[in-house]
């Protein structure tokens, strides 16, 4: 595991990040980091299991890729900017309830229905552009990783054990802002949940992968 890091980092011209072993189950691993100069790839035990050692390659250029990036910083600016949007349009709606005029002025009902109406889609859309950038950044770390490896390969075929293994074992405990890190979703989203999850489709991004490999 160290020897992968140290020489995709070499590759990455970045510094060697730390590098971490999470006691779990459950496949995937993130990393994090305010710089490539304070940077760390942590992986789980359950990941080294099921991967073979060209996966696992796949997986770090991945996470290499995310630091080389900044993505980060660029993540934690849009949740950032995202949360201020959203604490100022729960301001504005709660000013509406308590300070907005009275519910007898058909003017100033009108004024407060359009305020909770403009606040509540505001805090929509700041979520959805949240998701959006993550999301984008998922498939750039894709693409950079597919090329730090060497081959698309590697990373396809490592996304496809770990999406059949995170649904298995799902990482139940934890914590529901550290989604983005992940290179999978620990929780296994689907459904209707899906539309509002931190990642991609995990089947478009093999399909990439794969489309990128045969191009070459």
């Amino acid at each position: 595991l160290y020897s992968i890091v140290s020489a995709l980092a070499q590759k990455a011209s970045i510094p060697m990040p730390r590098v971490y072993i999470m006691e779990n189950d459950s496949p995937n691993a993130f990393a994090t980091g305010r710089s490539p100069a304070h940077s760390v790839v942590a992986v789980t035990t359950g990941i080294l299991r099921i991967l073979s050692r060209e996966e696992l390659e796949g997986v770090l250029a991945h996470e290499i890729s995310h630091i080389r990036h900044r993505d980060i910083l660029i993540q934690t600016v849009a949740a950032t900017l995202a949360g201020a949007i959203t604490m100022i349009a729960n301001w504005a709606r709660f000013a509406a309830f308590f300070g907005g005029g009275s519910s007898d002025d058909d003017e100033g009902g009108g004024n407060i229905f359009t305020v909770i109406i403009f606040s509540m889609f505001a805090a929509f859309a700041a979520m959805l552009i949240q998701l959006a950038i993550s999301r984008s950044r998922e498939y750039l770390a894709d693409d950079g990783g597919a090329r730090l490896s060497g081959n698309p390969l590697y990373l396809a075929g490592a996304l496809k054990k770990l999406n059949i293994g995170v649904a298995r074992n799902p990482m139940n405990d934890a914590n529901p802002s550290t989604a983005p890190l992940f290179i999978v979703n620990p929780f296994s989203a689907k459904g209707v949940l899906a539309l509002f999850s931190t990642h991609p489709p995990i089947e478009e991004r093999i399909r990439r992968l794969e489309d990128m490999a045969y191009r070459r």
